[in-house]
């Protein structure tokens, strides 16, 4: 938190929403749908491509905030296992625009000792892009900071699939060792793309679409979600700060009563039915 304050410049208009920000209560994890390329680049009559482009800067604003900030995680969903229905000069351009963007913030994810993943069905991926996927995971194997993860050939359900038939192949290896196998959520957690991180305490959708694209269906639920009609090119630090503190304006529940409420301490009177009115 410190080091973002540090790095705005005195009566900067973000100051003041940083200071806003309670420090103890930051989002552990943040997970967002970047959501709006292609109509920003349509409204000023360019290629979808240009709206991806824009759409990088964007990438790196957030992800330089949540590292300042002192975030735990930060989950971009990059590429859905649905895109490859995209053009295929489309795709192309984006597989271009990852290997230009590894290549240029892999000295900011050191700066700040970010530890960079990526989820999904990677095996997928043209074999360049795997390979610069994996490089800079390596570069970065050491860092101890943000974990940033991009969801890439990403798919909720694809991920719940894969999991469970990492359970039960698991099963019958446990049932023939030892004759039973405890099948529960931890076991499917467990065997997540995310096995071992916390879930997202806060899901960001940009664009104003009020959906959840087959995104992180089994970790977010009981994600605080915050869908903001700004365009992803569009969405700058101010933004990210503005939802986290809407964040910190929920009440989490997580399935119980929240806070609880105040009682006045009262007395209570009897009902006294009208005469001749019998009592109900």
């Amino acid at each position: 938190m410190q080091r973002l304050l540090e790095d705005l410049a005195p009566g900067h208009p973000d100051c003041e929403l940083a200071r806003a920000i309670d420090p103890a209560r930051l989002p552990a994890h943040i997970a967002i749908i970047m959501d709006g390329n292609g109509r920003w680049a349509k409204r000023r009559h360019l290629p979808r491509v240009s709206g991806h482009r824009a759409g990088v800067q964007a990438v790196r604003a957030t992800v330089e905030t949540c590292a300042q900030l002192g975030v735990q995680a930060l989950t971009l969903y990059a590429f859905s296992v649905e895109n490859w229905k995209r053009p295929r000069a489309e795709v192309e351009t984006l597989w271009r625009l990852l290997r230009v963007y590894l290549g240029s913030e892999l000295p900011l994810m050191m700066k700040h000792d970010i530890r960079f993943g990526a989820i999904g069905r990677l095996g997928e991926l043209p074999a360049f892009v795997r390979a610069e996927l994996d490089q800079v995971i390596r570069r970065t194997e050491n860092n101890r900071g943000l974990r940033l993860n991009l969801a890439i050939n990403y798919g909720g359900r694809a991920e719940i699939v894969d999991a469970v038939k990492a359970l039960v192949k698991d099963a019958l290896v446990e049932e023939a060792r030892s004759g039973r196998m405890e099948i529960d959520e931890a076991a499917i957690s467990a065997r997540l793309y995310t096995a071992g991180m916390a879930d997202p305490d806060l899901l960001i959708r940009t664009s104003g679409e009020m959906r959840v694209s087959n995104f992180l269906l089994w970790q977010i639920a009981y994600a605080e979600l915050y869908v903001t009609q700004t365009l992803w090119p569009d969405f700058n630090r101010a933004e990210l700060l503005e939802a986290i503190l809407d964040y910190q304006r929920r009440d989490r529940r997580f399935g119980g009563l929240g806070r609880p409420a105040v009682i006045e301490d009262a007395a209570i009177e009897p009902a006294v039915e009208p005469a001749g009115v019998p009592a109900r």
